[in-house]
């Protein structure tokens, strides 16, 4: 699949007239992204996790594309809302709802959710009565990058009783979810946690209940420095066990990192350098704090496109602010470099930007649009060109 990546000359030229640090982003990518997916895996309403990008263009154009929305937080309903997107398009996924969530979801009309403990339903007949829940159960998959199951996720012997209390206390029990865990890069996952939410929905339709929708969660991968996934066959597998098992059932996914992660590139720049303990040092204009975030809370390590050639030395790179722990890399291969050289950062669109803060007064990184001002970079190039 084609990947939204920055040649040498148009980061030149993007620095040049915009400066660094520099955030790029395609909306076509997030288009293929989209669409990858509802290809591959037709009938299925993909809800996208806006925690992993909330940028409202990306918001605006999955919502032009009739997609729907995965929010966590009073905040995700409040955007959504002001951006005029309908509450039926959003399901409040966080099986932990604050009271200000919830009086949110009610004042916006968001009226589905998940849950995955017996003091959430009290919570949720009170403030949503007869609310739409899925019970979220916990699926074992210590090969994600980021196994959220550790945090969410009922035992599937508990499943039952919850569910039939939900419905005791008014809810509209719906159906199972369930996330296998972020950058998973195989269907085995998946392919598991389907067979086991099939044996639950038939246990509860033994109990009367009419349970009518599976959520598959997230999980759905992007390239790293060392595999490229075959996002359209994980999804085409997936989807083909999905038909098996439940042939009746409306089916959800909640893509996050897949849709946004390899539709922006960064452009930052090195400000200043240093030999440290024997070891070279370079510091970058963007860092831990802003979008390099992603080390930490995603865990994720980031590609540093330097466009240069020659022998390549191990070399801290560090960002900008006057903490001691802002330090991303440690002995990584690179090229030597000198104050100013550009680097590009490709696939960095996925909890990045998203996590970023303005601590030590630093601005958050900006973020221009590739295809608003693809006329004009062009034509700069075809400027330097012909000079």
């Amino acid at each position: 699949m084609k990947y939204f990546r920055l040649s040498q000359a148009a980061v030149k030229a993007l620095a040049d007239s915009y400066g660094t640090p520099l955030l790029v982003l395609s909306l076509e990518q997030i288009e293929r992204n989209y669409n990858l997916l509802a290809e591959n895996m037709p009938g299925v309403k993909i809800y996208y996790a806006v925690k992993a990008n909330p940028d409202e263009r990306i918001v605006r154009k999955l919502s032009s594309l009739g997609g729907y929305f995965d929010v966590a937080s009073d905040g995700e309903m409040r955007m959504l809302h002001h951006l005029g997107i309908d509450a039926e398009r959003l399901v409040y996924a966080n099986p932990v709802k604050t009271v200000n969530g919830l009086k949110v979801a009610c004042e916006t009309g968001v009226n589905k959710f998940t849950f995955d403990s017996e003091s959430e339903i009290s919570k949720m007949a009170a403030a949503v009565p007869g609310g739409t829940v899925l019970l979220r159960i916990r699926v074992d998959n210590p090969r994600a990058l980021v196994d959220l199951n550790k945090k969410f996720g009922a035992h599937p012997e508990e499943a039952l009783e919850l569910l039939l209390k939900a419905q005791a206390a008014g809810l509209d029990v719906a159906g199972l979810c369930f996330h296998v865990g972020s950058q998973s890069t195989g269907t085995e996952a998946y392919l598991e946690a389907l067979s086991l939410c099939r044996r639950l929905f038939d246990a509860a339709n033994k109990q009367g209940l009419n349970l009518r929708i599976l959520d598959i969660g997230g999980g759905f991968p992007i390239p790293t420095l060392t595999e490229e996934p075959d996002v359209a066959a994980m999804a085409a597998g997936i989807y083909k066990a999905v038909k098996q098992y439940f042939p009746d059932t409306e089916i959800w996914a909640e893509p996050g990192r897949h849709i946004c992660g390899t539709a922006v590139n960064l452009i930052t720049q090195v400000i200043g350098t240093t030999v440290r303990n024997n070891q070279q040092w370079y510091f970058l204009d963007d860092g831990l704090y802003g979008t390099f975030s992603g080390v930490i809370f995603d865990h994720w390590d980031f590609e540093l496109e330097t466009f240069k050639t020659g022998k390549r030395i191990q070399a801290t790179f560090a960002g900008p602010s006057c903490d001691s722990l802002d330090v991303m890399f440690r002995d990584k291969l690179t090229v030597a470099l000198e104050i100013g050289d550009l680097i590009l950062v490709p696939n960095c669109g996925a909890y990045t930007s998203a996590s970023a803060t303005v601590f030590n007064g630093f601005a958050k990184t900006q973020i221009v649009v590739w295809e608003d001002i693809y006329g004009e970079i062009m034509a700069k190039l075809e400027l330097a060109t012909a000079g």
